[in-house]
């Protein structure tokens, strides 16, 4: 980098002002400032590519993160997906238990309360049948205690 002595030859003026100076080569100051500038334009040249090379290599290497996510999600689905029968496959064998197991202590009460029902019309038809016989006799007019073969 020019130093400040260097820097202020360059803001020198060319001449006294005053009347147009004899002839003489003019300053190519253009020339001087792109040899003064070329390094560091070079400079910037070289990282303006390993710039475009970084961002080439993140766009390549996002690229293979996005394949590489895809192809795991898609394995995650696929997964997913098998489980997803196999939970099915689990629940239905369960609930078909369960409702087994439903089923039979529905069918052992139904025979329980079955067996109570018998029960009780084994108790109550004797006496049942022992008044519809007294009140068929006494439609009939037969005496109370001969309303059919004993």
């Amino acid at each position: 980098m020019p130093g400040f002595r260097e820097f202020r030859i360059r803001l020198r003026p060319a001449g006294s002002p005053g009347p147009a100076a004899p002839g003489g080569v003019p300053a190519d100051r253009s020339g001087e400032l792109m040899a003064e500038l070329q390094p560091e334009l070079t400079r910037l040249d070289d990282t303006a590519a390993a710039a475009d090379r970084i961002r080439a290599e993140a766009v390549r290497e996002a690229d293979e993160r996005r394949r590489a996510a895809r192809r795991q999600a898609e394995e995650t689905v696929r997964a997913a997906r098998a489980r997803a029968q196999d939970v099915r496959n689990e629940t239905a064998a369960r609930i078909r238990r369960e409702a087994a197991a439903e089923a039979e202590r529905a069918d052992a009460r139904s025979r329980r309360e079955t067996e109570a029902l018998r029960a009780r019309a084994r108790a109550r038809t004797p006496a049942l049948a022992a008044r519809v016989v007294a009140r068929v006799a006494a439609d009939l007019g037969l005496p109370a205690g001969r309303g059919g073969p004993e």
